[in-house]
């Protein structure tokens, strides 16, 4: 038997839920990641994802100027980088450099791969749809990559909280 409550109160029975790592080289060519929880596949043909980003963050504004993105699957060993990349403006810091992070270079677009992800993919943008206080970005996915080693997917339980999830196969 359902019973009705608010939106807040249903919708914090979505955990855990995803979490990904979207970066995108800003204006002045430093990368900017941004963490967040709203991404989904989108189409298979082409492969296309999708992430959603609120209206005032300063990485917004980067992903409406920016043409490509990275979309990185963070893995449990990058749970304080998660949070720090979810919880810093890169209007005032580099945040890659701030957390030494672990990059390597993409492969088909101007831009950097998590090196400890459990997969990356590089995407060139394919359109932006208004949501709401967000917006949608749609990503054409033009290269993938996995880890070598077999990792644990992270997960969040809630604001603030990391978890970690399912092992990918070998």
């Amino acid at each position: 038997m359902q019973k009705q409550v608010s939106f807040g109160d249903a919708n914090r029975m979505k955990y855990p839920e995803q979490v990904v790592i979207a970066i995108a080289r800003d204006a002045n060519g430093k990368d900017n990641p941004i963490t967040l929880g709203w991404a989904m596949q989108t189409s298979i043909r082409p492969p296309m994802m999708a992430i959603s980003i609120g209206l005032p963050r300063y990485s917004h504004d980067v992903f409406t100027n920016a043409g490509e993105f990275v979309l990185a699957m963070p893995s449990d060993r990058q749970a304080d980088e998660t949070l720090f990349y979810g919880t810093k403006s890169g209007r005032d810091i580099d945040k890659l450099a701030a957390f030494g992070a672990k990059l390597q270079p993409a492969a088909e677009i101007d831009g950097v791969l998590l090196a400890d992800a459990v997969a990356n993919f590089e995407c060139r943008k394919a359109g932006e749809l208004l949501s709401g206080d967000h917006t949608i970005f749609v990503g054409e996915v033009v290269c993938a990559h996995v880890n070598e080693q077999e990792l644990t997917r992270l997960y969040t339980v809630g604001a603030g909280y990391a978890m970690g999830g399912l092992a990918r196969g070998g």
